[in-house]
């Protein structure tokens, strides 16, 4: 297998297994429900309220991401869809803003850098198990300083949706 198509089965597989966490409720759609109550339990982890500004511009990157991936307008996602839709591009303009404004609201102090609790508590609220989240902040934390930094972070997702390796990917699913 060539290296690009072997990074093109990679980045198929990780859509599935990305895709499959935004459909909570495990009917193979993705509603805008579905993808807009990953706000409503980071907001809900974080102990965040309503005004907090970090929650207000949450929720709207939030509604602009679901925006652009449901191009027709119909409220639902398949995978179809979803995997025509994302990539590197798409990640760089649009996901990369949703991610990490998610990140900020799990930023408790906000130097730009979760600790393994506030990690714990982001990835959980997006659908992962807690133990996978906590292998995932250890395989990003690669200084060992109990820090993961939001550029890391972001680039660790954006790798894993193309295809490329991705060792907080791995982990998390």
């Amino acid at each position: 297998m060539s290296r690009r198509s072997a990074a093109a089965t990679a980045a198929t597989a990780a859509r599935v297994r990305v895709f499959a966490m935004m459909d909570t409720d495990g009917d193979r759609v993705v509603t805008r429900h579905d993808y807009l109550s990953r706000i409503d339990r980071t907001v809900v982890a974080t102990g965040r309220t309503e005004d907090d500004p970090l929650v207000v511009a949450a929720r709207a990157e939030g509604l602009k991401a679901w925006g652009e991936m449901d191009a027709d307008g119909d409220g639902r996602l398949t995978f179809d869809e979803y995997d025509a839709w994302v990539g590197a591009d798409k990640f760089d303009t649009v996901c990369r803003f949703a991610l990490g404004a998610l990140f900020d609201l799990a930023d408790a102090d906000g130097d730009g850098a979760l600790d393994k609790a506030e990690f714990t508590a982001l990835r959980t609220a997006l659908n992962n198990p807690p133990e996978n989240a906590a292998a995932a902040f250890d395989a990003l934390d690669s200084d060992g300083d109990g820090l993961v930094d939001r550029d890391a972070y972001l680039g660790s997702i954006r790798a894993y949706i193309v295809g490329d390796s991705s060792p907080m990917g791995e982990a998390l699913y």
